[in-house]
């Protein structure tokens, strides 16, 4: 009986090893797709805050630290956010500006 599962284990192994290696030079198997993006960076718009937020870089094989990348994009976001509300800031300022020279002037 000893012998009898020992050859049978040994007949499914080469099996499973056929199946997934193939069944010859012919065989071969195609190269993966390397990951992509789903959801790129916006290019009909500046990027912001939340695009930022939603960005999900692709793994690779060798990958990346998931961490550092992580905090890159915070910093990024923080920073475009940062940036964002000081245009804002100062577009108001500046289209104040020309009502204070009238004022001024009266």
């Amino acid at each position: 009986m000893f012998w009898f599962l020992l050859i049978a284990m040994v007949v499914v192994v080469a099996a499973v090893t056929l199946a997934v290696v193939g069944g010859g030079e012919d065989a071969v198997l195609p190269d993966a797709e390397p990951e992509r993006l789903v959801d790129a960076l916006p290019v009909t718009r500046p990027v912001g805050r939340a695009d930022i937020d939603a960005l999900r870089l692709p793994v690779a094989p060798r990958g990346y630290r998931m961490e550092e990348v992580d905090d890159v994009l915070s910093r990024l976001g923080a920073e475009l956010a940062e940036r964002d509300a000081r245009i804002a800031e100062l577009e108001a300022a500046l289209a104040g500006a020309p009502e204070r020279n009238q004022e001024e002037e009266s």
